[in-house]
């Protein structure tokens, strides 16, 4: 028996998790989503793995297998979308920001540690965060399921075109065709923004900068970090702002509750984020309020992504679901036993 066939198939089937995760998420737009494929990837793999005969490699087959999924699914679901897909940008003085759409409407966040692979080839991991930054996600929703996974296969994971052909039982010629149809897509969206590198020292200060703004609640600080161009989202609440101006305007009128949050630091879609914790009105803690992605371009934050699902983003950031406050703590000291020296 060789070394491979000894190896549980679980384990086997584990090793290519995250690899899986994040081609499920590319395809899907949702992370909630891409764990259930891989999870139905796995359950098929489980099952007719007696019959896998080993003339491709296993991760061809899980492959196969992952994309099958995820076009059944990607053909029977609505494309994932973001607010700005629904209109114009709208008034920082807006009074309401409009009822919340479904959830199943909206493309999501992805912590990187499900998406991304912990090391590898610095050009390739680099590659990897971009290809998992909102931006670029939601402009492959553009396309349809077919034409989005050989873009994945092609540009991303940088299968041939033989290979992407075989995976998906069609032509060297078709796999071409769709590749070229699905670039002049992407070309005609924003897909270039918030291409996130590994943070230089400016931009490392520059986001200290902005928490140490956000948490005084300083706007004048705050807004003076943004591009001009730059976009504030809530989905699922459908209203988006563009510009310092208007997010200023929204900060310091409707979304003034926000004044004395506080932010704990996470890694999402290969970017800068934040779990962003409110005052608890009724305790000296803070409670989840919403999960902020940051875009981040040259020295100016150029997108603020806020993620209002907080009941299932946050455990599944790993974000504790209270932060305690000054009293809070000061009762737990309350609660524990003097400490005294140790006997003579």
């Amino acid at each position: 028996m060789s070394e491979v066939a000894s190896v549980p198939v679980e384990v086997q089937l584990e090793a290519y998790r995250s690899e899986l995760t994040g081609y499920c998420y590319r395809m899907l737009g949702s992370a909630f989503e891409a764990e259930d494929a891989v999870q139905e990837t796995f359950v098929r793999a489980w099952r007719n793995f007696d019959r896998f005969e080993g003339r491709s490699a296993l991760r061809t087959w899980l492959y196969r297998i992952a994309t099958n999924v995820c076009l059944t699914m990607a053909t029977s679901a609505q494309r994932r979308i973001r607010p700005m897909d629904l209109g114009p940008a709208g008034s920082g003085t807006a009074t309401h920001p409009g009822e919340p759409r479904p959830e199943q409407i909206w493309l999501g966040p992805a912590p990187d540690d499900r998406v991304l692979p912990e090391a590898g080839d610095p050009a390739e991991v680099v590659a990897g965060r971009e290809s998992v930054r909102l931006a670029f996600v939601a402009a492959l929703q553009h396309l349809p399921p077919r034409q989005r996974a050989v873009l994945i296969l092609r540009e991303v994971l940088a299968w041939s075109a033989q290979e992407a052909a075989d995976l998906l039982d069609t032509s060297v010629a078709s796999v071409n065709s769709a590749l070229q149809r699905a670039r002049a897509t992407l070309a005609s969206t924003d897909a270039s923004a918030e291409v996130r590198r590994p943070l230089d020292p400016g931009q490392q200060a520059l986001l200290a900068r902005y928490v140490r703004a956000f948490e005084a609640y300083d706007l004048t600080a705050l807004t003076a970090l943004l591009h001009e161009d730059a976009t504030l989202s809530m989905p699922p609440l459908p209203l988006w702002l563009r510009g310092p101006a208007d997010i200023r305007a929204w900060m310091n009128g409707t979304g003034s509750g926000c004044r004395g949050s506080r932010l704990v630091p996470v890694a999402a879609n290969g970017m800068p984020a934040f779990g962003h914790y409110r005052r608890d009105p009724d305790g000296s803690g803070h409670l989840p309020w919403a999960l902020i992605v940051l875009g981040v371009c040259g020295d100016r934050v150029t997108s603020l992504n806020y993620f209002l699902d907080t009941a299932r983003l946050f455990p599944l950031f790993g974000l504790p679901d209270r932060l305690p406050g000054p009293l809070d703590r000061a009762e737990e000291h309350a609660g524990q036993p003097e400490q005294v020296g140790e006997p003579a």
